[in-house]
């Protein structure tokens, strides 16, 4: 493998192999991943059959951790996108108290020269997604797509009269850093303008992303998780991504954001003989792998699931049909 970082494009994405160490990235969620070390093989073990186990286990773990760097490069994985001056924008017309948002890190001490830039200041370069920033970038892209005007917003699942109205969501209620209520800035703020082929690009992808905290699609986002996913797919089209780049960045990042979930589902393939690196993003992130229903089929047919490391931030909808995030569903702030 190159020693480059992780440049992801619509056509590959490198790798490079360093050294683990994930941390816990300082969010606001409980989504946010949690501390994971890579162990290192030891030769020359020898004698006793505990040591002998001792040499198969650690073996098990160096492949784990081998698996880990594909699915999670710890070096991260750039999106195709810029940044800009977004998050100017988004505490400009209060999506985002600057002040509010700042204090919660601040008081870990970790508002970090990256997370004020992205905030405050004009990041030009690609986005990158790390284990270590997982958690800010949710929080920003779930800022975006509840802030951002959108018809998916305006006449998808999150307006049918059947769940109470739109303010009832953990992506709406939760999110408690605006200026005002949240849903003042609900699908107001034109962010950024999509010609009618980037929108049917969103509409589309959206509709075919889901996530392991409930059985719904990206196009329902009625949690922090599918709120942040459509921001993040409104900023790829609105910078000329192809689908097929979308459904690649979409599944970086919903695999830095489940990390347990993607690592569960990479261990299943390769149980079957398929490596990480030629699945088909697109159906990866469909309802057969990455629902809840999906992912409970899946995991229950890896032999050794590996020791979950964290939640997801949202609660788990335990039906086959659409259940809404509701404010009480653990996706708030």
């Amino acid at each position: 493998m190159e020693n480059t970082e992780n440049q992801m494009t619509e056509d590959s994405q490198s790798v490079k192999p360093v050294k683990k160490d994930y941390k816990l990235p300082v969010s606001i969620f409980i989504s946010a991943l949690i501390l994971a070390g890579t162990w290192v093989y030891t030769t020359g073990l020898k004698g006793t059959g505990n040591q002998q186990k001792t040499y198969k286990e650690t073996a098990q773990v160096v492949q784990i951790s081998a698996l880990e760097e594909k699915v999670l490069p710890s070096d991260g994985v750039i999106l195709p996108v810029s940044w800009g001056d977004l998050g100017i924008k988004l505490v400009s017309v209060g999506v985002i108290d600057a002040d509010k948002f700042k204090s919660i890190y601040d008081q870990r001490s970790a508002f970090t020269d990256e997370y004020k830039n992205l905030l405050l200041g004009q990041s030009n370069g690609n986005l990158k997604i790390t284990n270590d920033n997982a958690g800010y970038l949710l929080n920003l892209f779930w800022a975006l797509g509840l802030a951002s005007k959108n018809p998916v917003l305006d006449s998808g699942e999150m307006k049918n009269p059947a769940y109470g109205g739109a303010e009832n969501f953990a992506s709406t209620g939760g999110w408690t850093i605006a200026k005002g209520n949240p849903m003042d800035h609900y699908s107001h703020h034109e962010l950024f303008t999509l010609t009618s082929a980037e929108q049917a690009l969103v509409d589309k992808v959206s509709r075919g992303i889901y996530r392991p905290c409930c059985g719904n699609s990206t196009h329902f986002p009625d949690c922090n998780h599918g709120m942040a996913m459509l921001g993040l797919l409104e900023l790829l089209a609105s910078q000329g991504v192809s689908e097929e780049g979308m459904w690649k960045a979409a599944l970086a990042v919903n695999s830095y954001w489940f990390p347990d979930t993607y690592l569960t589902i990479a261990t299943y393939l390769k149980n079957k003989g398929v490596d990480w690196q030629d699945v088909s993003p697109e159906e990866i992130l469909g309802m057969n792998y990455s629902s809840v229903s999906g992912y409970r089929r899946v995991a229950s047919q890896v032999v050794e699931p590996r020791e979950q490391r964290g939640g997801n931030g949202c609660g788990v909808d335990t039906g086959e049909t659409i259940n809404p995030q509701r404010q009480q569903g653990g996706c708030g702030i």
